[in-house]
């Protein structure tokens, strides 16, 4: 595929198509086909969809973004000193993160990381997360993360203070 112009949206079955969707994991590829919108409808999560300019149609990756907590105890002193006294704090998840391989060179990993940053960032302003938290799902996936500034929390599951994002999202602030 030639680098061209995406957008990112809310996923959409009436437009989108999910059943051309393959990511070389079955159990990712398989989330966007079946269970993405039934999870939409029911506010368990939601999905966003990259798709090129040119065939709007085509899902060319997706990440999803839910509500989840994060243990006081388990972040280090340093963070845990500046937060309040609460036994858990909210944060943000993105629950899954995927590109279609027909779009490997495209960097649509990272746009799709950069865009779950963003809305995470405009929400925790909204609704109050001290941070994002995504789980890896094997060594490459926690390399990709950790080149981003997440940092181990338990696990497989790392976590990117909400005071970070700005650093990865210039429309925010940074640098």
């Amino acid at each position: 595929m030639a680098q061209g112009r995406y957008t990112i949206e809310l996923l959409d079955p009436a437009k989108h198509r999910r059943e051309e969707f393959d990511c070389g994991v079955p159990v990712l590829s398989d989330y966007l086909k079946r269970r993405a919108n039934q999870e939409m409808k029911a506010f368990a999560a939601a999905c966003y969809v990259i798709v090129p300019d040119d065939d709007p149609g085509r899902i060319a990756g997706y990440y999803t973004l839910s509500a989840t907590t994060i243990e006081l105890t388990r972040l280090p002193d340093t963070l845990r000193k500046k937060l309040p006294r609460y036994d858990s704090l909210g944060a943000i998840l993105v629950g899954r993160l995927a590109r279609d391989l027909a779009f490997a060179a495209e960097r649509i990993g990272e746009k799709l990381l950069l865009s779950a940053l963003l809305r995470s960032y405009r929400e925790s302003q909204q609704i109050g997360a001290v941070a994002v938290v995504v789980d890896a799902k094997d060594d490459p996936a926690a390399g990709f993360y950790q080149r981003f500034g997440f940092l181990p929390l338990e696990g497989s599951r790392f976590y990117l203070p909400m005071k970070e994002v700005p650093k990865w999202n210039p429309s925010t602030g940074g640098d």
